[in-house]
């Protein structure tokens, strides 16, 4: 029971680092602005923008 918890924890951590990587090359990858979003939108682990991002999105949209 403890070795599947350990399993469990390794994973949760792994899957977290490569949400992170695939983040990243997202943000880097020659794609419209749109398609970047929807993409990252649909990512089940990536955690959502801040607050301090999405003002800085608004203030260029304007």
């Amino acid at each position: 029971m403890i070795l599947v918890a350990i399993v469990a924890e390794l994973l949760e951590e792994y899957t977290v680092v490569l949400a992170r990587v695939l983040e990243q090359l997202i943000h880097e990858a020659p794609f419209p602005r749109r398609m970047r979003f929807l993409i990252l939108r649909s990512l089940p682990f990536i955690s959502p923008p801040s607050m301090r991002s999405y003002r800085k999105w608004s203030a260029c949209s304007m």
